[in-house]
């Protein structure tokens, strides 16, 4: 039984992680989730894969050619809750983190508000992003299409978008939550950046509209030169997992995961939430939580037996 157990530790698992296009946010993300895994549990291997992000990476879940992939908070919303499809037979691995979705322009433009943007040139992000959806749950909230009120263009890399923005190419790109790579690149160019979520009032109408979008706080300082948290609306997003994701390979993700939160936090500002608690209160229904993740939830504590 010893030599049988010391065989089963010293073999290492694959675990193919989808995340999405060069340049964004969840690329740098799922670097850092590699990195912790890695550190937590040698014989768990993760390997990052770029696709073309959350829009692709279900139906790569669906059909088995991923483990795991990042998917964003609207992307999950509408999968797992049949909206527009059958419902996805997928499973949280780990909530990532918070997005509160907003605008970035340069800190020398005219623009104040969303109203401001309207007619502009503005980039939602890349086509694959789950970030263009939440963009279009928002805007709907006040009232405004996508597609019909701006000019609107979509990447075909993330990472394109923030010198569209500081050349003045588009008058705006859209993005989400804290440490998000677009964001910084704008703030830190020689314009600086002024960021636009939606007002007190806008948000109200927002959330009574599409009620799983949620306020959400993007702390001041979290990017250069912002002065004053930033109050907006989003959602959670989620690593989640094929159907047929092995039990034990889901609870030792979770358990490298949860080992691993105080690395992960160090390596990136946004991982600060990518906590156990945090799954546990950002998914929707308890059974939406992989079998093998629950299983490690309980032996810690997080879920009720």
């Amino acid at each position: 039984m010893l030599a049988a157990t010391a065989a089963a530790q010293t073999r290492t698992t694959e675990v193919v992680l989808g995340t999405a296009t060069p340049g964004g946010g969840f690329p740098l993300y799922g670097a850092g989730l590699v990195e912790t895994v890695h550190e937590a549990d040698p014989a768990l291997t993760v390997t990052p894969r770029n696709t073309k992000g959350s829009t692709e990476n279900v139906p790569l879940l669906e059909d088995g050619k991923l483990d795991i992939a990042l998917v964003q908070g609207e992307v999950a919303h509408e999968a797992l809750s049949g909206i527009g499809r059958p419902p996805a037979d997928l499973k949280i691995i780990a909530a990532m983190y918070s997005t509160p979705g907003m605008f970035v322009v340069r800190a020398d433009s005219p623009y104040r508000t969303i109203a401001d943007l309207r007619g502009k040139k503005v980039a939602f992000g890349a086509r694959g992003s789950g970030l263009v959806i939440l963009a279009r749950y928002v805007l709907d909230g006040v009232g405004l299409d996508q597609a019909k009120d701006f000019d609107a263009v979509y990447l075909d890399r993330a990472g394109d978008g923030p010198a569209m923005v500081m050349d003045g190419r588009v008058a705006a790109l859209w993005g989400g939550g804290v440490g998000w790579p677009g964001f910084t690149r704008v703030a830190q160019g020689p314009a600086g950046a002024r960021f636009i979520a939606p007002s007190a009032e806008e948000s109200a109408r927002i959330r009574a509209k599409h009620a799983f979008l949620k306020p959400m706080t993007i702390a001041a300082g979290s990017y250069p030169g912002q002065e004053s948290a930033i109050a907006s609306v989003g959602s959670w997003s989620f690593v989640l997992a094929r159907p047929t994701l092995d039990s034990d390979v889901a609870y030792a993700l979770a358990r490298a995961l949860h080992r691993g939160e105080s690395d992960f936090a160090k390596r990136l500002p946004q991982a600060r939430e990518s906590t156990a608690a945090n799954t546990v209160a950002a998914a929707p229904r308890p059974e939406l939580i992989h079998p093998g993740v629950r299983r490690y939830l309980h032996e810690i504590g997080l879920l009720p037996n």
